[in-house]
């Protein structure tokens, strides 16, 4: 079976503390539910989770939907957005199939990344392993005021924005982010291929906002 892999890249710095990180959690409860739901997601999707603070860590390796539980995540530390860059590169060429002569390998892996701060590492080494990979659609949003979407357009054009991190709005993203789980799916499992770009994503409910 090819998997398609679905990697989210999640701020968890102390400016997330309280509210927005619960907003989190309970987004990725959402997530789950939603996907748990959706018998091609079922079939295809496996889910990882990584954290960045002071550092990077996978918390959830590439897990089958059935299996996934959502993390424990707490909020404190800096925002080492390129060590989580560098990290997925990495957790990429372990944990997903490449193709070969005898056979199809996986899907080109999905990226969500939230965050709601400015990097406070070296940004470019980890967008230099990240861009060596071959990933699908990459999402990077930007949680609250203080995310700076010019930042985040260097690592991909899909960019979008939330205006606060409260929870109704941080699980809105989080709906549409099972939504574009679910369509990349049945994509994949109808033999159409991935979904590569925002355009090709279910639109994005008014929260959401798409920074050109």
């Amino acid at each position: 079976m090819r998997k398609l892999p679905v990697y989210i890249l999640l701020d968890c710095s102390g400016s997330m503390y309280g509210e927005p990180i619960e907003a989190v959690k309970n987004g990725l409860q959402v997530l789950t539910g939603a996907l748990k739901q959706d018998p091609y997601a079922l079939e295809t999707a496996f889910l990882s989770v990584i954290t960045f603070d002071s550092d990077a860590k996978q918390v959830v390796p590439l897990t089958e939907i059935a299996n996934f539980q959502p993390p424990q995540l707490n909020a404190s530390g800096c925002t080492a957005l390129g060590e989580a860059l560098s990290l997925v590169a990495k957790c990429a060429d372990k944990e997903v199939v490449k193709t070969s002569e005898e056979k199809k390998g996986d899907w080109k892996p999905l990226v969500f990344i939230m965050t709601d701060g400015e990097p406070t590492d070296d940004l470019n080494k980890g967008l230099a392993d990240f861009k060596q990979r071959k990933w699908g659609t990459v999402v990077a949003c930007a949680a609250g005021t203080r995310a700076n979407t010019d930042v985040l357009k260097k690592i991909t054009e899909n960019v979008v924005s939330l205006d606060t991190t409260d929870t109704a709005t941080i699980q809105k993203f989080f709906k549409w982010v099972s939504a574009s789980v679910s369509a990349n799916s049945m994509r994949v499992e109808e033999g159409g291929g991935e979904l590569t770009s925002l355009g090709e994503l279910p639109p994005p409910p008014p929260e959401v906002n798409i920074v050109i």
